[in-house]
């Protein structure tokens, strides 16, 4: 019997949080945050290069930990091993057992986690698939997994579940597309096949809007919403005044205002875009924001738990007990444009860009480097001009 040493323990293996774990000589356990555990090994092939010219270095699966004990994961890590100093690259033996597509999606979620705006993104990726396809094929190997198994997914949610199911869609190819990558799958994508051959039916979408207020209601509204001492009104008038996102608004920390420069710059994580926005700040802002300094906070609009903003609903919450039915908090940015839509010399371009919308085509803003900062501080200063003024 093999004498096995390691910095993992049987008890480790059961009680370690979510993360990848090492036991040394490549071996590892990936802990994923829905608990699931599997075992991995990253081998470097001896004489193969990857495409960049460097040594070949490949992760590999070992099968979950529910299944495959330490030692046997120390035992197949150390066949691994041997083949790549031979120069054998295991994805290509016979004997290497094929992951199921639940195990590569877990791995590739982990992978991606830094990719994601925040950690909300990367939960909502992994949780669309544990819903609709692990239940469907989660467990077949990875390999099995053609174009009957995705329409098994797909066909039940595609109509009444549409933006979803395109969701969906997506995941299952990235999955299939890591798969391939590693040699675990093979052929055509099946999710590029559905698409090309048009097998779903075609759904017809209704664009939906968010509910807003007439433009000419805001300034009664806003003399209203002066009147409320609560944190959430605070933010719904600051929200009102820039036209920003409710995230963007309740994210909002000290430190990424400038008032001397009446600058608040918005960091590109963010931003929907992914990318730096600069919000001109007017004397009418900085009235909303002056008293709340008093509460030495690192979130600027502070929630129940010291120093972490309000909740998302915290706001729209705000507008019902206000009897304000029928409008969204983000329907304010669509006031705002509507507004900005009747004067008379305002271009469209300014107007978009308050909104941190991208105006023209790749080409063209790559050509234009300007944020028309000046101009769009102007009519934002119009504009809070008329929120607050006209009453």
């Amino acid at each position: 019997m093999a004498l096995h040493s390691g910095k993992l323990t049987k008890n480790l293996v059961r009680t370690l949080g979510p993360g990848r774990h090492g036991d040394g000589n490549g071996l590892y356990l990936v802990v994923d945050p829905s608990g699931a555990r599997r075992w991995i090994v990253r081998v470097t092939v001896k004489g193969q290069r990857n495409r960049g010219g460097k040594p070949l270095r490949t992760d590999f699966g070992l099968g979950g930990a529910d299944i495959v004990t330490l030692n046997q994961a120390r035992d197949r890590a150390l066949e691994y091993r041997r083949m790549a100093k031979q120069g054998l690259n295991p994805r290509y033996d016979i004997r290497q057992e094929v992951p199921c597509f639940e195990e590569i999606a877990q791995q590739v979620h982990i992978e991606r986690l830094p990719t994601w705006k925040n950690p909300k993104h990367g939960q909502q990726w992994i949780n669309t698939l544990a819903e609709y396809a692990f239940p469907k094929i989660g467990r077949l190997p990875v390999s099995e997994v053609g174009q009957p198994e995705v329409l098994q997914v797909l066909l039940p949610i595609w109509t009444e579940k549409h933006e979803t199911a395109k969701r969906v869609a997506q995941r299952i190819k990235a999955v299939l597309d890591v798969a391939k990558s590693k040699g675990f799958y093979t052929g055509e994508n099946p999710v590029n096949t559905i698409r090309d051959a048009k097998v779903l039916p075609r759904v017809k979408q209704k664009v939906q809007h968010h509910k807003a207020m007439r433009w000419q209601d805001v300034p009664a509204f806003y003399a209203d919403l002066a009147t409320r001492d609560a944190t959430a009104a605070k933010a719904l008038m600051f929200t009102c005044l820039t036209a920003s996102r409710t995230s963007e608004v309740l994210q909002a920390r000290w430190e990424e205002f400038d008032f001397d420069a009446m600058l608040w710059t918005v960091p590109h994580e963010r931003m929907k875009a992914g990318e730096e926005h600069r919000v001109p700040l007017t004397p009418q802002m900085v009235a909303v924001l002056e008293p709340l300094k008093a509460l030495q906070s690192e979130a600027v609009f502070e929630g129940q738990k010291r120093h972490k903003p309000l909740s998302n609903m915290a706001m729209l919450m705000l507008l019902r007990r206000m009897k304000i039915e029928g409008i969204t908090v983000h329907g304010f940015r669509s006031t705002f444009r509507d507004w900005a839509a009747e004067q008379p010399d305002v271009s469209r371009e300014v107007a978009e860009m308050s909104l941190a919308h991208k105006v023209g085509s790749d080409v063209e803003r790559a050509y234009a480097r300007s944020d028309l900062l000046e101009k769009r501080r102007q009519l934002m200063e119009r504009w809070c001009e008329y929120v607050v003024g006209c009453r």
